[in-house]
């Protein structure tokens, strides 16, 4: 990928909406796959009442919209100010109580667990039905497009294009407290190749670190792809 190329990919510009600054990519088509779109407020009209608490509107009671779901409520439903970097807002901004709880969520992992991911790891990777696999470190690039993964060859997929998730554990029950993440296998859809690729990565065990280091970036990866399927629905 050429310089100019990439630069292009990681630009962005200050815009103004109704619900406040955001830092958005210079590209639409660059933006980060587990992004959200602004919301369409419900209209004044259409709100008389507080959508939680019923309460009526008036002079002393005045309406707010929610930035994350766009509905009508009163100052005491939505008083929160709290960041929404999944929009790309630059300040916390207004949200009702349901809301605020989902951003406090998500805000542990652009905190924490998006550092993970780009970090990396080291995994056996394996693509395909291919019997043999090769050592590579995983991360996810910068601009949180792409899952680059480096060893004696370098590949690239497209975070949008990964179609399942799914990790691999071992111990008793499955997912349980005792399970232990040991892999991850996914399928994407690969650019000039028909249907779904393969591809799964096993935890690269040759040192205590690196063990800790793979089960962090799994769990990491785990709740990207929760955050993914969200943005697909929406």
């Amino acid at each position: 990928m050429s310089s100019e190329v990439a630069a292009r990919r990681d630009a962005k510009k200050l815009v103004r909406s109704p619900s406040g600054l955001r830092m958005v990519p210079e590209h639409r088509a660059f933006g980060s796959p587990f992004g959200l779109e602004e919301p369409q407020w419900v209209p004044d009209k259409e709100c008389p009442r507080c959508m939680q608490c019923d309460a009526k509107f008036d002079f002393l009671t005045r309406k707010h919209h929610c930035r994350r779901c766009g509905k009508c409520f009163c100052d005491k439903c939505c008083r929160q100010k709290v960041p929404l970097r999944r929009m790309c807002f630059v300040d916390p901004v207004r949200q009702c109580a349901q809301c605020a709880l989902v951003s406090h969520r998500e805000a542990e992992f652009y905190d924490k667990q998006l550092k993970v991911l780009l970090n990396g790891a080291t995994f056996l990777v394996t693509f395909g039905n291919s019997e043999s696999s090769e050592a590579m470190v995983c991360r996810l690039s910068s601009n949180q497009r792409y899952l680059l993964l480096d060893g004696d060859s370098r590949h690239e997929i497209e975070i949008s294009h990964i179609a399942t998730v799914q990790l691999l554990t071992e111990g008793f029950p499955p997912g349980g407290s005792n399970a232990r993440a040991t892999g991850m296998s996914l399928q994407y859809a690969a650019p000039g190749a028909e249907g779904m690729t393969r591809l799964k990565l096993t935890a690269w065990e040759d040192a205590n670190a690196s063990r800790r280091q793979s089960a962090a970036w799994l769990a990491a990866m785990h709740k990207a792809a929760k955050l993914l399927y969200e943005s697909r629905d929406q």
